[in-house]
């Protein structure tokens, strides 16, 4: 069962990666569904990965106020999906980052934040990056609209990844990967 389960949280990892392009409202939730499914595998009553009841809770109220806020959203921007592929590419680049922490850090506490700030990092990044390029010029720093596209794009995708990269933080560190 504990098979099963592991692949049905990579895979509504994979739907919440792709929802990022297609429906983003989605796509911290399918996040959300593969943490939560993946904390009830377990192998002889021993759970795979420590994901303990208050991480859940703490991420299930963070899952619903980013949900909350694109429900808030104005109908263009909750539409427009220019830079998405730099933002999650910025947020993936940064968790990849983030995981080299365990070269570093020796408390879980600590690899957890360099996790979160490197995924942030990545998605402001790859943010800027977009700015850089002519589809992306209208939203560069001083337009007025950098910042609001930024959460409006980023927060969702920072959110989706973070709750992903829980996992491998625990992966790697329950079996020293890395």
């Amino acid at each position: 069962m504990a098979t099963i389960l592991v692949i049905i949280s990579i895979a509504l990892w994979l739907a919440a990666m792709a929802a990022l392009f297609l429906r983003p409202i989605a796509a911290p939730a399918a996040s959300y569904a593969a943490l939560l499914c993946l904390s009830f595998a377990s192998r002889d009553g021993i759970p795979l990965l420590p994901i303990g009841s208050n991480l859940l809770w703490g991420w299930l109220a963070i899952t619903v106020v980013v949900i909350m806020s694109m429900l808030m959203q104005t109908r263009e921007m909750a539409s427009e999906r220019r830079g998405m592929g730099y933002i999650a590419g910025g947020a993936l680049t940064g968790l990849a980052v983030g995981l080299l922490g365990f070269t570093s850090a020796a408390g879980l506490g600590i690899l957890y934040g360099i996790m979160v700030i490197s995924v942030a990092a990545g998605v402001f990044l790859g943010f800027l990056l977009f700015t850089r390029t002519p589809r992306g010029r209208s939203l560069a720093p001083g337009s007025g609209h950098f910042f609001r596209y930024l959460l409006a794009k980023g927060f969702p995708a920072a959110i989706t990844v973070m709750q992903a990269g829980i996992a491998l933080v625990l992966t790697v560190a329950l079996h020293q990967i890395l």
